[in-house]
């Protein structure tokens, strides 16, 4: 006789067709998932970004789809999108700045009148240097002209600025995209609040440093001074002294000096902490940091500055890409080499943790499932050197495993296998670990499986995953019913997007299921209070 429901049943359906009465739509890899919505992919964009693609898709074709979601997104709501462009901005809730800048610049051109003015406004709170400006600038020029609104939005940023912080960034950031300041300047047309801000602006624009007697009694003149200085300057000593006493920037420093460890040695007490992370593998080549030394203990301690590293907005997937680099001992470009020291290459590892939001422990019991298939090793996360979902979901689920009591961690290699994995580790040793696993088709439903059937008692699962997943008899949803049944555990479902796709394996008429963004800051926090109800 023939079964009818191998063709057709709510219990169990391949994963690489449609489950009945859904609204699942084909993935990238050919399975059945679920479209998650613009604003979930909002939020994806902009943490995420789309510069490195995916394994299935290329970084021009997840640009576009991604910038559709977000012009859909300004259609529906645009005063709802330019609030969220800023908010994960400014919370430094994303890796890099680019995809933010990118969406207020479509904002600022192609919202509506109301919207246009939001995105304007908001420019200052998200472009907050001037390689931000530069970037918006290059950004937007492909979506409107210079009217009234964008020359006032952008001169706005000059005037509002002191001159002491207004010389910070004429000389720290002096250009990017093919944008200069004195470009902004020369379409902007600002007009100067303070003698000192026009003085500045006549610096900028026509190079004229005779400042009248008196002037450079003003913090942001005397730093322009000094930078003029330092380009004249002919010995080391010079340079030191001009950097101790105007508090020169490393970019005011003349290429010819930055070979030479005294410089840096003087620049280290005011390196920024981004600049710092930056520059560990040169700051080590050059002996500036060593073994037991003094310079190597204060870098630890500002690595490890909580407060520190949340005012400057670090996130903690720069802290791991600066990681892996300094652990491996050369740079991803480049010929330079060092040999790492031990007590930064801890000091990175303490970072990583405490750059993640504050996290309240569930004491629930949890089954942390990482996707270590093919595309999952594949391009990096957020153009980050050395991150891809693979590595990166290694280490997110390190981040909860650190502040949970009852946790295990599987990854689905060849089979749904034990990782051995723990906080108790070194970050860069369970990078490692991960790394090292063969692939395998990834079958999403495996982690509710096995619970079940080793009677494995579990609160919550979270799968790290891209979603471009296929194999499997059962989709994860169908699999998650009979373990909530059979082990009568309301068991959860949090399904955790490495890369800015869209797609997700969570059904979004779950109550009990969560779609997250992989390496939002907030992400652990976020799971912890929705598996604490």
């Amino acid at each position: 006789m023939l079964k009818l429901r191998k063709y057709f049943s709510t219990k169990q359906t391949p994963q690489s067709e449609k489950l009945p009465g859904s609204t699942q739509i084909k993935n990238s890899a050919g399975g059945y998932v679920w479209e998650v919505n613009d604003w979930t992919r909002l939020d994806r964009f902009l943490i995420l970004g789309s510069e490195s693609g995916t394994y299935y898709a290329k970084p021009q074709a997840l640009t576009v789809e991604n910038a559709e979601a977000v012009l859909r997104c300004l259609q529906a709501d645009g005063i709802r999108t330019v609030a969220r462009i800023v908010e994960i901005s400014t919370t430094g809730r994303a890796p890099k700045n680019d995809p933010a800048l990118f969406a207020l610049a479509m904002a600022a051109g192609l919202g509506n009148d109301e919207t246009r003015k939001a995105a304007l406004d908001a420019l200052p709170q998200v472009a907050r240097i001037g390689t931000h400006l530069f970037h918006f600038l290059d950004y937007v020029e492909g979506f409107r002209g210079w009217g009234r609104g964008l020359r006032r939005a952008v001169g706005s940023w000059y005037t509002q600025k002191t001159p002491a912080a207004l010389a910070y960034q004429a000389i720290k950031y002096q250009q990017r995209d093919g944008w200069s300041h004195r470009d902004a300047l020369r379409l902007a047309h600002p007009k100067a609040l303070l003698e000192e801000q026009a003085l500045i602006y006549k610096w900028i624009t026509k190079g004229a440093t005779d400042f009248p007697e008196g002037t450079l009694a003003d913090n942001g003149l005397r730093m322009i001074w000094a930078f003029e200085q330092a380009k004249q300057a002919t010995t080391v000593r010079e340079v030191c002294t001009l950097i101790e006493d105007y508090r020169l920037p490393w970019e005011a420093v003349p290429t010819q000096w930055l070979a030479d460890p005294k410089v840096w040695d003087t620049l280290l007490p005011i390196l920024p902490m981004t600049a710092l992370i930056r520059n560990l593998g040169r700051l080590t080549k050059l002996g500036v940091l060593s073994p037991m030394s003094a310079n190597g203990k204060l870098v630890a301690a500002r690595l490890t500055n909580e407060a520190a590293l949340k005012k400057a907005r670090i996130h903690p997937l720069k802290v791991l890409s600066a990681l892996t680099t300094y652990q491996q001992g050369h740079g991803v470009r480049g010929s330079l080499t060092w040999q790492p020291v031990q007590r930064v290459t801890d000091a990175l590892d303490t970072a990583f943790y405490k750059s993640f939001r504050n996290i309240v422990p569930t004491g629930k019991r949890i089954v942390l499932a990482l996707d270590v298939s093919g595309s999952m090793s594949f391009r990096d996360i957020a153009g980050m050197p050395g991150v891809t979902p693979r590595v990166g979901s290694a280490a997110m689920a390190l981040v909860t495993a650190a502040t949970e009591n009852n946790v295990e961690i599987m990854a689905f290699s060849r089979d749904f296998v034990p990782l051995k994995i723990s906080p108790r580790r070194r970050l860069d040793d369970a990078v490692k670990a991960v790394s090292g696993l063969p692939f395998s088709a990834t079958d999403c439903a495996l982690p509710m499986k096995w619970a079940l059937k080793n009677k494995v008692e579990a609160d919550a699962f979270v799968v790290y995953t891209d979603s471009e997943t296929w194999a499997g008899i059962t989709h994860p949803s169908q699999a998650l019913v009979p373990y909530r049944q059979k082990m009568g555990i309301a068991a959860k479902l949090v399904v955790v997007g490495m890369v800015s796709n869209g797609f997700s394996i969570a059904d979004p008429k779950d109550a009990g299921m969560l779609d997250v963004v992989g390496f939002d800051t907030a992400t652990p926090a976020l799971m912890s209070d929705f598996i604490r109800d």
